[in-house]
């Protein structure tokens, strides 16, 4: 199949190939980069991850000159895993693109065999009965595919804890409606303070994975990404704690010093100038 062609495709293969060479060299045994030389897969991982997040956090504030930066980090992380693949006899950079581009030809027929005229709800549900029967074919073992294959253990949390519900939501295993989510939360409340009374540290931390579990199905149902809803929190509250610091420094108190209720009265204030603003 022949793709369009666009100016730009033969700059970026070329500065890519330039990236892989960068690369190469930086894994050289002979006169490589020590720490790149001495690094795997499993210890390049948390940083692959990192960047993905950075990534993110460019995105979320607006800034195009940190997200070309940031994306060129993530696009690093996969020249990095390509190279040590490559020094395995594993798969190379070109592998890793072709199959891409293989996999995006083959889910989307809709747009490059022009089979049929799918909404993008259609292409949702499409998608992920491709995504099912892809992993069925990967099976080594034969066994049937089930609802959570696939789910990747090292998500974050929150994002996998979403996406195993949405798994079980398609057996017809989720709640409807989001009442009794509350009363789920309910539940789940009384059960931790239960364990924080038998002072049971195992129990607390079971209880407390459940709330948060039941927490991120009713932002679920919300149509809310518990991911951006919790990182929008985050920001709330270094924005507004920062803010108390200020405010206390403005009035000559020492923030540290300060007890909890005159704390308290800092953070009402700034919650008001929030509202006023």
């Amino acid at each position: 199949m022949t793709q369009p062609t666009d100016p730009n495709h033969t700059r970026a293969a070329s500065e890519f190939a330039r990236l892989l060479g960068i690369m190469a060299q930086l894994r050289n045994p002979e006169g490589g980069c020590p720490w790149d030389l001495e690094q795997d897969f499993r210890t390049i991982a948390p940083y692959t991850i990192e960047e993905a997040y950075e990534v993110a956090d460019a995105i979320e504030r607006g800034s195009m000159a940190d997200l070309r930066e940031e994306l060129g980090d993530l696009l690093f992380q996969v020249a990095f895993h390509s190279q040590m693949a490559t020094e395995a006899g594993a798969f190379d950079a070109a592998d890793v693109a072709s199959a891409i581009s293989e996999k995006m030809l083959r889910r989307h027929p809709h747009v490059f065999e022009k089979s049929d005229n799918r909404s993008s709800d259609d292409q949702i549900v499409a998608w992920e009965v491709m995504k099912a029967e892809e992993r069925a074919a990967k099976a080594e073992t034969g066994a049937p595919e089930r609802a959570l294959d696939g789910v990747a253990l090292s998500l974050p949390a929150l994002m996998r804890a979403e996406k195993l519900q949405k798994r079980a939501a398609r057996t017809g295993f989720d709640w409807t409606e989001p009442e009794p989510i509350f009363d789920k939360l309910e539940e789940e409340t009384a059960e931790l303070k239960e364990a924080m009374a038998s002072g049971d540290a195992d129990a607390i931390l079971d209880e407390m994975g459940d709330l948060l579990f039941v927490a991120a199905n009713l932002a679920r149902r919300l149509n809310v990404d518990p991911e951006v809803a919790l990182r929008r929190a985050n920001d709330k509250f270094e924005r507004r704690f920062r803010g108390m610091e200020q405010l206390a420094e403005a009035r000559g108190a020492d923030f540290t010093a300060l007890d909890l209720d005159a704390q308290e009265a800092l953070w009402q204030a700034v919650k008001a100038t929030e509202r006023q603003g």
